[in-house]
């Protein structure tokens, strides 16, 4: 009887099928590899070419597969495993001199000369806050805010408190630790904030980055294990539980369904938004010149205030909604690489994770949320929803908001969550970068 060792062609039918659907982020696993071997091969030859061609194929080959493996892993997945491994593997990379030169410069060219980052923040401030419903941010802020504002103060006077006694002064703590918890994540928080901070300090923006970005890690982590605890207390008390509802008389079921923006893409309005988008990062660079604040901080304060005047179109609202989400969707991990591999020293990153400074970070998220979780009772709030939504202020971003909210199952606070995410990470950074002006 002959062998069947040699599979038939209907198993490797299967197998070949099998391995097409397997995906490293969008792309079929065979159609990365392909692009991946291509690029390799193109920087061995001295052949890659260096600008955005080849910035963009190393970025998004990198911060595909990173963000897989990182959203894979067992329980680094549920802390922002793929945001902390886009950021430290390429550190870890140029700290260790194991980078191609060749990709170096094309990512160098990228980042730097063609300032990538920047259009990636215009990109998702701009969109991010005109995208919001208009309701669901004037009332929900209006509800969010006592939370928030008190939360805020209670977190960091305690985190104030716990930094003096490990030795940090208050200046160090507020600005180079909490603030950077408070910002809203990498993208929308950290690269607008270490911009403002490198205008008023004259230091560089990737000495600073690499001091503001562990502590929005670590913030984040423990936000998540935060969101958890609340679950469980929802469950062991359900009077203290909504559900998944903030406020206790249910008005806040209206507010979520008024989301306007889940609508088919429209290519003509996303060129529209991306046009927007780069408008309000000129605008504020041109005020920067006339108030002396920094740029990105001006555009902002630029976004919200035409939002809630309701001066900039639906359509144009839309257009600029969607090319957020197509930046977000596409270039977040890349982004995360580029900043990890020329911003984040891998030296000081790694100094960085004392357990004085985990104290610190743990003790003012703990407070935020705690602070939430009380007032939100005092409020006619779920004090679980309320802590929950509260904790969302130390969020990485949307992707932050995502794990806080899976954590805890509450995925339907995501508008709330935006709020305390996007609105209040917006306002801190403001607040701080002019209060460092103002000191310095």
């Amino acid at each position: 009887m002959e062998a069947t060792s040699i599979a038939s062609p209907r198993t490797r039918q299967g197998i070949w099928q099998a391995i097409s659907n397997y995906k490293i982020g969008p792309l079929p696993l065979p159609v990365y590899v392909a692009i991946a071997a291509i690029t390799i091969l193109a920087a061995t030859n001295k052949k890659l070419p260096n600008d955005m061609i080849g910035g963009f194929a190393v970025l998004m080959l990198a911060g595909f597969l990173l963000g897989e493996i990182g959203s894979r892993l067992p329980v680094f997945k549920h802390i922002g495993g793929a945001a902390i491994l886009c950021l430290f593997v390429p550190s870890a990379l140029i700290g260790f001199k194991l980078m191609d030169p060749e990709m170096l410069k094309a990512i160098t060219t990228t980042m730097k000369t063609a300032n990538l980052q920047y259009l990636y923040i215009a990109c998702l401030v701009a969109g991010s806050i005109l995208g919001m419903s208009h309701k669901v941010l004037v009332q929900g802020f209006m509800r969010m805010f006592p939370p928030l504002l008190i939360g805020s103060i209670v977190a960091i006077a305690v985190g104030i408190s716990v930094g003096w006694l490990f030795g940090y002064t208050p200046r160090h703590t507020f600005f180079f630790i909490i603030i950077p918890i408070f910002g809203g994540g990498i993208g929308e928080g950290i690269l607008p904030l270490s911009i403002g901070y490198s205008e008023i300090l004259g230091k560089p923006q990737a000495e600073l980055i690499a001091m503001l970005v562990p502590a929005a890690l670590l913030g984040n982590v423990v936000a998540i294990l935060s969101s958890g605890v609340l679950r469980w207390i929802g469950d062991k008390k359900p009077h203290l539980n909504g559900n998944g509802f903030l406020v206790k008389s249910g008005e806040d079921v209206d507010l979520l369904k008024t989301d306007h923006t889940n609508v088919p893409i429209d290519l003509g309005l996303m060129g529209a938004g991306l046009l927007v988008s780069c408008a309000f990062f000129i605008l504020g660079a041109v005020l920067s010149e006339y108030t002396g604040i920094p740029g990105p901080i001006l555009m902002i304060i630029s976004a919200a205030l035409l939002k809630v005047v309701k001066l900039v179109p639906e359509k144009v609202e839309l257009g600029a909604y969607q090319m957020y989400k197509f930046v977000s969707g596409n270039l977040t991990f890349a982004i995360l690489v580029g900043l990890g591999a020329l911003f984040v020293s891998w030296k000081d990153l790694v100094h960085a994770f004392t357990p004085a400074y985990f104290a610190v970070c743990a003790a003012t998220v703990v407070s935020l949320v705690a602070s939430g979780f009380f007032v939100g009772k005092w409020l006619n709030m779920y004090p679980v929803e309320s802590g929950i939504v509260t904790a969302c202020h130390s969020g990485l971003g949307g992707t932050g908001d995502v794990a806080i909210l899976s954590a805890s199952n509450r995925m339907g606070l995501m508008p709330f969550a935006q709020i305390s995410t996007r609105i209040g990470g917006a306002v801190m950074i403001v607040c701080a970068t002019l209060l460092l002006k103002f000191f310095s």
